[in-house]
């Protein structure tokens, strides 16, 4: 398809914006929702491995076409934006494949499950003219804009050398062991896609971010997150360093392989160091970004920001706002759809912001520094 014949379809006002769903969990259901808030848009088709999963969709999708096979929704002419919500492995190949068929791409984060899948998103993405939006919706959110527009830019925290992350989510719990027997309407090769294959197991479905053979665990979880905030507000995406260290600390001899407990720090070559603690601690503690410079400090999470000045005794700022800044990023992908302008987390920015998260993962899986040229995008030997 190409890239007129597509725009012509939803750059009118009053044209339908016809969508598809990949992956119909948790999340991806709750992004179709956000999507679906601008009544211009009309679900049209919806794929997921699991038969319960697409009956639940179809409640919400009322008329739409219904998969088990993503490739077989995109063949769909009509489609003229996918949303992907599938398990993290899957990502990158419908990705690709909406891509490569024509149609604008929201997937949701981690982009990709190793580095190398990266650059072969973005060339999909430059090669069929799509818009790609990666969903890291601090990129959309208010409070990350203000902290850079009226604290970072104008310097009023000083030199900023350390960015604070954290994201700690309790104390970790036992994997899902019921339903021993997989449901026959559950296509698990081809939930398995990349991954070698394995017989059932009702704990890799359900917790499949437990194991790091379908992504980094908590590390891409919420440090993908964390990381590209970071990078959006202080202008930088090119790590010469990362470190990571952890481990399953929760107590729990089940076969999981991802850390429970994690604590990464990158290195940049403009003097910040960038770390990341998640640990599996009660009560938990607040989540968020927190830059130090030699002027003042500023934190902010996706529903605050709190600046607190240098000086002695000096107030400090607080703003709080309600809402979640997914639909914000939701709509700013469908005005590129429309305008072709690029995203605010335009498929590359996805792919840098990513890419360290996967090195983290790197680090403490082979238990050492890992130096990196962010230029030529390689690890460098030992």
């Amino acid at each position: 398809m190409s890239t007129a014949t597509s725009y012509s379809r939803i750059a009118g006002a009053n044209d339908r914006v016809a969508l598809g769903v990949i992956g119909c969990g948790g999340r991806g259901s709750y992004v179709a929702s956000q999507f679906l808030k601008d009544p211009k848009v009309q679900p049209v088709a919806v794929c997921d491995v699991y038969g319960e999963r697409i009956d639940k969709a179809l409640g919400w999708a009322k008329g739409a076409k219904s998969f088990y096979a993503h490739e077989k929704l995109l063949e769909m002419r009509e489609i003229d934006v996918v949303l992907i919500g599938t398990p993290d492995h899957w990502h990158a190949q419908t990705a690709i494949d909406a891509l490569n068929a024509g149609k604008d791409v929201y997937v949701e984060k981690p982009l990709m499950r190793t580095r190398e899948e990266g650059p072969r998103i973005v060339k999909a993405a430059r090669v069929n003219k799509r818009i790609c939006q990666v969903g890291l919706q601090q990129r959309s959110g208010w409070p990350y804009i203000r902290a850079r527009d009226e604290f970072v830019k104008p310097g009023k925290l000083g030199k900023i050398t350390l960015a604070r992350t954290f994201w700690h989510n309790g104390p970790s719990g036992p994997l899902r062991r019921s339903m021993p027997e997989k449901p026959s309407n559950l296509d698990w090769a081809r939930f398995l896609g990349p991954v070698k294959w394995r017989e059932w197991d009702p704990a890799q479905y359900f917790n499949f971010r437990a194991f790091l053979d379908y992504n980094g665990g908590k590390t891409t979880d919420f440090f993908t997150h964390w990381v590209d905030a970071v990078h959006m507000m202080l202008g930088i995406d090119n790590p010469t360093a990362v470190m990571s260290a952890g481990g399953i600390y929760g107590g729990h001899n089940d076969g999981r392989t991802a850390p429970d407990n994690v604590y990464a720090l990158v290195e940049y070559p403009s003097e910040v160091t960038v770390t990341f603690e998640c640990g599996g601690i009660a009560p938990t503690p607040e989540y968020g970004i927190e830059l130090c410079g030699t002027e003042g400090r500023i934190f902010v999470n996706r529903n605050r920001v709190e600046f607190h000045p240098r000086e002695r005794g000096a107030q400090p700022m607080i703003d709080r706002r309600p809402g979640d800044i997914t639909l914000d990023h939701v709509n700013n992908f469908l005005e590129c759809c429309r305008t072709r302008k690029p995203p605010n987390c335009d498929v590359y920015i996805g792919q840098r912001s990513t890419q360290v998260s996967l090195l983290a993962v790197q680090a403490y899986v082979e238990k050492r520094m890992i130096h990196f040229d962010p230029v030529r995008e390689e690890v460098l030997p030992l």
